[in-house]
């Protein structure tokens, strides 16, 4: 097996139709990177990465673990076909496994993942867009995010919360325009703490890696929240 650190961009395959990595996929894989000591104490079982496009996140992922030696099982969906095809070259180029599902988040999976998954990264479409553009056809779906950016990323949080298990982490990249506080006290309400774990501006963008993990506190306001709203 071919032993890198992270996945190399040579060896990463592409479509005219899969996005490329870019400055969101390399940030992500840069945060990865940074909390890698803490990922690999962590020792996740079910990794889970939410629109893999190339695959060089969940490659590098895989990788920075250890690949298929390190005990966790590797899980990637994307609701483009091509990307998929493009993922499990990309995969077997780095000489890694992981399981591919042509899904729109995870859908279908849901049921057997509940509470399971230990690591979750998402780099999902989160450019303003019209609300009609967002889950089209071919490469749009990857950066297609509608009103503020937000319309996926709303509805990949309370997924993320059903999937997570008791200590799972949630890396997910968001824009300045997407209103990176605003997810997190949302995910708080949820029971979640937060920090950011890499933050960095390019000629186009300001970008936020977030960390999510549950917090004994948070969730412990999130329950009274629950029973004060059924109250109500």
């Amino acid at each position: 097996m071919m032993s890198y650190r992270i996945a190399q961009i040579r060896l990463v395959n592409s479509h005219p139709e899969v996005y490329d990595p870019c400055d969101d996929s390399f940030a992500l894989v840069d945060a990865l990177l940074a909390d890698r000591t803490n990922l690999l104490e962590h020792r996740p079982i079910f990794c889970l990465e939410i629109g893999c496009g190339s695959g060089y996140v969940i490659t590098s992922l895989a990788l920075l673990l250890g690949g298929d030696v390190c005990g966790s099982y590797f899980i990637a969906t994307d609701i483009n076909p091509h990307a998929l095809d493009v993922t499990s070259d990309t995969l077997k180029a780095h000489g890694v496994h992981a399981e591919l599902v042509n899904t729109d988040v995870a859908a279908g999976l849901e049921g057997r993942l509940m509470g399971l998954v230990d690591v979750m990264v998402v780099n999902p479409p989160y450019v303003p867009t019209p609300e009609e553009e967002v889950g089209c056809d071919g490469i749009a779906s990857a950066w297609a995010g509608g009103e503020n950016g937000r319309s996926v990323i709303d509805k990949i949080l309370p997924i993320a919360d059903r999937l997570l298990s008791d200590k799972g982490w949630l890396y997910m990249v968001t824009l300045t325009a997407n209103d990176p506080s605003d997810i997190c006290l949302q995910m708080k309400k949820k029971g979640y703490a937060a920090c950011i774990v890499l933050q960095r501006s390019t000629e186009e963008e300001s970008l936020h890696v977030i960390k999510f993990w549950q917090d004994p506190n948070s969730k412990l306001e999130a329950n009274k929240a629950k029973v004060l709203n059924h109250g109500v």
